[in-house]
């Protein structure tokens, strides 16, 4: 990868991940069918609350609710090729490729449940934590591949896992995988320090400064009228 680690600074605003290696052969490849890739990124899981809203009365009001046990805060799965012709189904399942089957909602006793997922998952690719991007993926000579995966700027702290897929037919041939860190620096981390361990502190500092912002705000105002 491009990168060892992403720094999260005050003026973060995204970053763009440079994804690239090579195939090693014992023996010339068998068959017919091309050598394909996929590229995954997941940043950390957490539970989520998926509420349904609905017009009653006249105003939109939460009518139902879904606990998603795990829902990646980011997910992205690059291919050389669209999803369905370079994975099938049952590697889908069983490595958990696929943005819907990298979310985990299980025993939730709704009946509808397909339907909050799917919710869940056009918000956030609305605003790009989830994407797909098919064909992303370059391939030369069925040996050196690299692709570009963009992160939002909204970022959740974490160990981002990076997985790489070698397909041939749909079938999983090998898979490397490898995390790169995302951590808060700077101002952006002693303040998410200050916020989590300290919240007193932080609550008596955030009142000062607003204290001394308004006091300062009124003595320029007094003096631009005198």
């Amino acid at each position: 990868m491009s990168q060892e680690e992403i720094s999260i600074t005050t003026n973060f605003d995204g970053s763009e991940i440079l994804i690239f290696g090579a195939v090693r052969r014992d023996a010339p490849p068998p068959g017919s069918d091309p050598l394909e890739v996929i590229v995954t990124v997941q940043g950390p899981s957490r539970p989520v609350t998926v509420r349904r809203k609905d017009r009653r009365f006249g105003i939109w009001v939460n009518t139902d609710a879904s606990e998603i046990d795990l829902a990646p805060t980011f997910y992205a799965v690059s291919t050389s090729g669209p999803l369905a012709e370079v994975l099938t189904q049952t590697e889908d399942l069983r490595h958990r490729v696929s943005v819907p089957r990298a979310i985990r909602a299980v025993g939730t006793g709704i009946s509808d449940q397909e339907s909050f997922t799917e919710a869940l998952i056009r918000i956030r690719s609305d605003s790009s934590a989830y994407q797909v991007n098919e064909g992303a993926v370059r391939v030369r000579e069925q040996t050196l591949f690299d692709t570009a995966v963009r992160l939002p700027a909204n970022l959740t702290e974490g160990a981002y896992r990076t997985r790489i897929f070698l397909t041939r037919g749909g079938e999983v041939l090998d898979v490397h995988e490898q995390a790169i860190p995302v951590r808060k620096v700077g101002l952006e981390r002693i303040i998410y320090t200050l916020a989590h361990e300290r919240p007193l502190a932080y609550g008596l500092l955030s009142l000062v400064i607003a204290v001394c912002a308004g006091w300062l705000a009124s003595a320029v105002f007094r003096y631009i009228r005198s």
